[in-house]
């Protein structure tokens, strides 16, 4: 079967749209954060190159390299998203007739839901960072895109959202409180000042439009 990254925007929602569990929120996250990534990529390929913007031509460059390596990372986190999931279906079919096979049953299921939580988790920091990227592209990019790079913004954050769910729903059904809650600082941290810094460049963006 072919990853989801290589089938057409149709063919991908038609799935999403379906009864079928995968793909779902965890996909589509990391999806936004992509089209944030591309975005981002955008502003900066219309920007490089122009002599009015030659004074920050460096720094576009190098924003370029970092949003393109942040979209082949979340890329990667659509199928990553998948799997894990997948995974923890298979545990939660597993056998539960004798306390023998509940308990191998459930020490599956926990192993693998510490997985369903980091695989979110590292989608929300990946978010996260594109959100502070799209910031530079929305302050030093071509004003003919600078509405991209406010979508930029919001695609990642929506993505960020979406992504930091998917670790509550996991982290609650959690035995190991200790792990739950060490994830759960961590996306805090992840997660702090993201709002302010989101309204300041979406309000930055319009102040240029």
């Amino acid at each position: 079967m072919s990853e989801i990254k290589d089938k057409a925007v149709e063919v991908y929602l038609d799935e999403l749209a379906s009864a079928s569990a995968t793909p779902g929120g965890g996909s589509a996250a990391a999806l936004m954060g992509a089209q944030s990534a591309a975005l981002i990529s955008m502003v900066c390929n219309l920007t490089i190159g122009k002599p009015k913007y030659s004074d920050v031509e460096a720094d576009m460059q190098a924003l370029l390299l970092k949003s393109e390596a942040l979209r082949q990372t979340l890329m990667g986190m659509i199928k990553a998203d998948v799997d894990v999931f997948n995974r923890l279906m298979t545990a939660y079919g597993l056998a539960k007739e004798s306390d023998a096979d509940k308990l191998i049953r459930s020490q599956a299921i926990q192993s693998v839901l510490k997985d369903a939580t980091e695989v979110p988790l590292a989608c929300a920091r990946a978010c996260a960072e594109a959100i502070v990227l799209s910031r530079d592209a929305a302050n030093k990019g071509n004003l003919a895109v600078i509405s991209d790079a406010g979508a930029a913004t919001m695609s990642a954050y929506g993505g960020l959202k979406s992504a930091a769910l998917n670790v509550y729903i996991n982290t609650a059904s959690l035995k190991d409180r200790d792990f739950a809650e060490a994830k759960l600082a961590e996306l805090k941290t992840i997660m702090a000042n993201i709002e302010g810094l989101v309204t300041d460049t979406y309000e930055l963006v319009k102040a240029k439009l």
